[in-house]
């Protein structure tokens, strides 16, 4: 194994080990002291960038329940859908959940919702995102929205591989922006009563899901309004070990000066003991802030695992469409 692919295979070597920690979850973000507690309290709105911090947990802090269900509160509905992918040049499934009490005469915001490198459309099912959207919607915290899960493996086998660190997995989950853009998205629009604009338009990930919600996010600033990176993966910016397609460099990794399409949310969080991804996350964070690019950053007590990715995503999800 050479240099390049050792490095690689040891950064995401143990990414589906479960490691939840039963200690209370603190939550720090950073932010400009100046400006913090005004651009905290509006939640819906870009936040600040500079790198001195401030304690927020109450801010960020998740309920007790928040990922259960619960029996006075309705769910909306979880469906597995089936779509024709030019890019693959085959029929891909995607798990799709409904709102409570979905209309053809309503329309609805969409959050395009991604999985980890060795995982498939149902992976975040085991984060119960059922009952963390219902939940908000039910304490009118969140929006009613579409929760889209595909298959970020755009293959035209998209079959988890033997090898999850292999660079045909890692081409294929590259892939997914051309799926995502030219199949899923027109499918999605024309077979639910979807809001269209970017500022209806969500995407966020866990792990290796978190790093294309970032590159896809960036590259589509004119497509997602709210970009969201739980525990995001090694490989956004090119570096000695990692270094293939689906790349931004650190100028790409901004904003356009004068750009109309400035997202509404960018929020990156990850556990301060992850120990598959470790400071990549932070990476991000400090090259967002170099690039002066306002942005939610966080971290909480615990590893690369849902007890962090569900807390994320509670976040996320209260804070978009507002």
């Amino acid at each position: 194994m050479n240099l390049k692919k050792k490095v690689f295979y040891l950064a995401f070597s143990s990414l589906f080990i479960s490691c939840i920690s039963s200690e209370p979850l603190t939550v720090t973000t950073f932010a400009d002291t100046s400006v913090a507690e005004t651009n905290l309290k509006d939640a819906g709105q870009q936040l600040q960038f500079t790198g001195s911090s401030v304690q927020a947990s109450a801010e960020y802090a998740v309920p007790y329940g928040f990922d259960t269900n619960k029996p006075n509160v309705k769910y909306g509905k979880l469906e597995e859908v089936s779509y024709y992918s030019k890019t693959t040049g085959t029929t891909r499934k995607c798990y799709v959940l409904l709102p409570v009490n979905y209309s053809a005469s309503k329309k609805y915001p969409v959050l395009y919702l991604l999985h980890g490198i060795g995982g498939t459309d149902s992976e975040w099912l085991n984060g119960n995102p059922t009952a963390i959207i219902g939940n908000l919607v039910s304490e009118n915290k969140a929006s009613d929205m579409i929760v889209v899960m595909p298959n970020v493996r755009a293959a035209a086998d998209d079959s988890v591989p033997k090898n999850i660190y292999g660079q045909e997995n890692i081409n294929a989950f590259d892939n997914f922006i051309n799926d995502l853009n030219n199949d899923l998205m027109p499918f999605i629009n024309s077979k639910y009563s979807v809001k269209n604009g970017r500022e209806n338009t969500a995407i966020a990930g866990l792990s290796m899901g978190g790093r294309e919600s970032l590159f896809i996010g960036f590259k589509n600033l004119d497509k997602f309004g709210y970009i969201g990176a739980f525990s995001p993966a090694p490989g956004l910016l090119p570096d000695s070990a990692l270094n293939y397609p689906g790349q931004l460099t650190k100028e790409q990794f901004s904003i356009p000066k004068n750009s109309v399409n400035i997202p509404k949310l960018i929020m990156i969080c990850c556990g301060n003991n992850d120990s598959v991804v470790k400071n990549t996350p932070n990476t991000y964070h400090q090259t967002l802030v170099e690039n002066k690019v306002n942005h939610i950053w966080y971290t909480i007590d615990g590893d690369h695992n849902f007890t962090v990715w569900k807390h994320g995503l509670y976040n996320f999800a209260k804070r978009i469409f507002k």
